[in-house]
């Protein structure tokens, strides 16, 4: 899986990621107006002459192998035994051809194909790209917002089990869904840094990011509606597909991001900085309207990397609330060898009647990687996490557990190790 350590940079042409406030009225008007402008500059330049397409192509696979012991208290994983060795993998294809006419735009193509999953392959993400060095860069399709792109976390090490995300769950079930006792949302604040609105992936969307301006990168997306079915107002909800028409008056609506990315180097330091806000709109009768906030940073020095980030959703009573945060340090010796220490600290909170509803999720990871050449590396790691329900009153993570999960807990170590290959 990318790592994600510094701002998203719109002009890195990799294969394999690195990975104002919300005015009233309809936001698409705004962000209309920006991409007309955009647009009018597009259709201003000189001619276009015939030129080749770079059919570029690439992708990752990563393999793990390891040991994990769990402890549980929980009703539905009663009697079980998770102890033991297992494997665990991550894989994608990525196609990004791209062709740069004579008056200097790049037209292109991102799409990525996940083969490691428990259903079948699939399409993630597909969005077309228009770019200029001096006008920016335009993503229209389906993918992740300006503020999942560009924010930054606590450094981890590439070949890790990323505890700033839900993949530890390969090892040790945490979640609900089996089991477990917390609420398992992707892209949300108790369980990563990369937050979305109501966790949103890859709804259909159009996104601008401005040139470089001396460091400082600003963002904004917007998406007509969200990902999850029980709030989609599109007619055919999913990823990396068509919304089939949105309906305005129903589920959740108008999603916008903005976000700005700062990166300086001098005397010696790497500076990374990132904020992020998103909101949409509910017309769903008895909630309000969902937002996400995330800011993070990094600063390196003399091979060492330290940062942060802390991110909260405010989802509107749609689902628990949730906050979390990031800590990191790494360190890049002389040679092959990189090693990293980091935790996580994530936190769903219930509202209305179950306002005293509280979860919890905590990691922490240490982990060495040695590069062994171009685009393979061999990674160790230690990792211990656990998932904990402090209060249930109201019922928030029983209803998501389908029962009694009060005063629960779930946690496990693990010790593994994995290949990565990077192509």
């Amino acid at each position: 899986m990318p790592t994600h350590t510094v701002a998203y940079r719109p002009w890195a042409k990799t294969v394999r990621s690195t990975r104002a406030a919300y005015q009233e009225g309809h936001p698409l008007k705004k962000q209309l107006l920006s991409t007309t402008a955009i647009a009018a500059g597009l259709a201003m330049a000189a001619p276009a002459g015939a030129q080749e397409w770079d059919m570029t192509w690439g992708g990752y696979y990563t393999a793990h192998v390891a040991y994990a012991s769990v402890d549980s208290n929980t009703a539905a994983l009663a009697g079980s035994d998770f102890d033991g060795v297992d494997t665990y993998g991550e894989a994608q294809i990525s196609f990004t051809p791209s062709v740069t006419l004579d008056n200097g735009l790049t037209f292109g193509v991102n799409v990525e194909y996940e083969t490691k999953n428990n259903a079948a392959a699939f399409v993630d993400t597909s969005f077309m790209t228009i770019e200029h060095e001096r006008l920016g860069r335009i993503e229209l399709g389906n993918t992740d917002s300006v503020g999942y792109k560009m924010i930054v976390s606590a450094p981890q090490v590439d070949g890790s089990l990323w505890i700033n995300s839900p993949s530890i769950s390969g090892f040790i079930p945490l979640s609900a869904g089996v089991g477990g006792n917390l609420p398992w949302n992707f892209q949300q604040a108790a369980l990563s840094s990369f937050t979305e609105v109501l966790g949103n992936e890859q709804v259909p969307r159009i996104s601008y990011y401005s040139p470089s301006f001396s460091g400082l990168t600003l963002g904004i997306s917007y998406a007509a509606t969200v990902t999850d079915t029980a709030f989609s107002a599109a007619n055919s909800p999913g990823k990396a597909g068509n919304n089939g028409g949105v309906n305005r008056n129903i589920g959740v609506t108008d999603v916008v991001d903005i976000a700005a990315a700062y990166e300086r180097s001098f005397n010696g330091i790497d500076l990374n900085l990132a904020a992020r806000y998103g909101m949409a709109e509910s017309n769903i009768a008895g909630t309000s309207d969902p937002d996400v906030w995330t800011v993070g940073g990094t600063l390196g020095f003399a091979g060492f990397v330290f940062g942060g980030s802390y991110g909260e959703n405010d989802n509107g009573g749609l689902m628990p609330d949730e906050e979390g945060w990031s800590l990191g340090i790494t360190y890049d010796f002389a040679g092959p060898w990189l090693i990293g220490l980091d935790t996580y600290q994530g936190e769903w909170k219930g509202t209305g009647a179950g306002s005293g509803d509280k979860a919890e999720y905590e990691a922490y990871q240490i982990i060495a990687s040695r590069d062994l050449g171009p685009g393979v590396n061999w990674t160790v790691y230690g990792i211990y996490a656990e998932g904990t329900v402090n209060g249930d009153a109201g019922g928030t993570f029983a209803a998501i557990a389908g029962g009694p999960v009060a005063n629960t807990s779930v946690e496990g170590t693990i010790i593994g190790t994995s290949i990565n290959l990077s192509f």
